[in-house]
């Protein structure tokens, strides 16, 4: 028995909170399995939603969990006042970091700007976010790759959630045609390319723009309105078909071009060909 001022730890004490600790972590995940087959699968809920309550509910396990432990351990209420009091010195100091990511998971649980399932872009980079925990969110990218990002990164850094309210997106297919095109042709294949994709939504409609003059193609655009699930997919099949149907048709694709006009010195002289080389101010320096 180890006397601590007017606290009395002993052995048989930590054991008892070892064991605390251990039943908290089993209870912990069982009530998070019971929890998401039993009562939130049928709840109706979103998915991320479901994640949120099951996290918090564990977060709060947990901290019972712990108080206990410091309790069978022989720590009275005020001393564990105290241990609080230090641990918040030692988080201005060394885990601040660790601390603030606690905090931005907490605020992405009850704000929910970005939910498990969502489809996120960060610094360039599509994928989809797997799970929130205590310091990190995973976001698993379209690529299989796993992207682990801090919490408070997630928080004070700029995400586009794709998924937020709505799953719809409007995606911009560009083509350029060759000057001389028929322009009224291109209009109408862009749009009976966009109207007979069945993930192309119906409403909001697709529209066409004539979107510039370039210096080799016309420029036009092809918005469409689809789902996140399937924008990928939409973006290939539509241009595979832009392909095909601009070749049945005749509709050139413009691609970069330089006219290059060579002027013929055919029948001049070695010096006729040199006084047109020399510049115009060459003989501007005179004596003086």
């Amino acid at each position: 028995r180890i006397q601590i001022g007017g606290m009395s730890l002993s052995l048989l004490g930590f054991i008892y909170a070892l064991l605390v600790l251990l039943f908290t972590h089993a209870a912990t995940r069982l009530w998070r399995l019971f929890l998401k087959k039993r009562i939130l699968s049928d709840s109706g809920l979103e998915l991320g939603v479901q994640e949120s309550v099951t996290t918090i509910t564990v977060y709060l396990l947990w901290g019972l969990g712990i108080l206990f432990s410091l309790n069978v351990m022989g720590f009275s209420g005020t001393s564990i006042a105290v241990a609080f009091g230090a641990l918040s010195i030692g988080l201005g100091f060394g885990l601040q970091n660790i601390f603030n990511n606690f905090v931005s998971g907490l605020i992405l649980l009850f704000e929910r700007p970005v939910q498990v399932g969502d489809v996120v872009e960060v610094t360039d980079i599509w994928g989809t976010v797997t799970k929130i925990n205590v310091r990190s969110t995973v976001v698993q990218t379209f690529d299989n790759a796993s992207l682990i990002i801090p919490n408070s990164d997630m928080v004070s850094n700029q995400v586009t959630n794709w998924s937020f309210k709505d799953q719809r997106l409007r995606r911009t297919i560009t083509v350029g045609v060759a000057y001389g095109s028929p322009i009224k042709l291109v209009r109408e294949t862009l749009f009976e390319i966009a109207r007979n994709h069945p993930k192309v939504l119906k409403r909001p409609k697709p529209d066409v723009l004539f979107d510039d003059f370039g210096d080799s193609a016309l420029i036009f655009k092809l918005r469409l309105w689809t789902t996140v699930d399937d924008f990928i997919k939409v973006e290939t099949d539509v241009r595979f078909e832009l392909d095909r149907l601009f070749r049945e048709r005749n509709i050139e694709i413009a691609f970069p071009q330089r006219d290059i006009h060579i002027r013929s010195m055919v029948g001049k002289t070695p010096l006729e060909v040199k006084s047109e080389e020399k510049p115009p101010n060459a003989d501007a320096g005179g004596s003086v």
